[in-house]
């Protein structure tokens, strides 16, 4: 299962390359994140679904417009400039 790698101060990152086929692990590294995200209190999680097809994106972007999923972050962008990336930000008070 991929490891959410830290990148500068207050940003996670998720590749999503290696369990592409696994609906199971894809969910779990998701909520895995996310809660990393959370306790860390990040700023920015960028999720890397990758190109292909764009199934994977879509569900990635299905898992973050889930309503308890919504309540943890700020705002979700969509990379103009490669479609395979997905930012996440969070605003901590």
């Amino acid at each position: 299962m991929p490891r959410a790698k830290i990148g500068l101060v207050g940003k996670l990152k998720l590749d999503l390359h290696e369990i592409y086929n696994r609906s199971d692990l894809i969910d779990r590294a998701l909520k895995d994140i996310m809660e990393e995200a959370v306790r860390t209190k990040a700023s920015e999680v960028e999720i890397v679904p990758g190109k292909g097809s764009g199934q994977l994106k879509k569900r990635v972007l299905r898992f973050l417009d889930q309503k308890d999923v919504k309540a943890l972050y700020h705002r979700v962008k969509k990379d103009s400039d490669n479609f395979g990336r997905v930012f996440v930000y969070f605003r901590w008070k």
